[in-house]
């Protein structure tokens, strides 16, 4: 897990589908940013890509989505 943020600012989060188990935590911290992907359970950002600005209003659900990434498959930085 990366987390490198400086207070109520938006944030970057990056997803490293390689790294995922699909374990499925991220989506259940912050399910307006992030979803599984049907085939395999794979993290997917709603955004689209492997990254994405968030905005503060959804800062401490996409640290928290971080912070219980088994696998170390978000990262979000400031």
């Amino acid at each position: 897990m990366t987390v490198t943020v400086r207070p109520e600012r938006a944030v970057r989060v990056s997803i490293d589908v390689g790294k995922c188990i699909g374990v499925g935590q991220c989506v259940f911290a912050a399910a307006d940013i992030f979803d599984q992907d049907d085939s395999d359970g794979t993290v997917l950002l709603h955004a689209g890509g492997k990254d994405a600005e968030v905005p503060a209003a959804h800062r401490d659900a996409v640290l928290e989505a971080a912070r219980l990434c088994p696998s170390g498959a978000v990262a979000v930085t400031s």
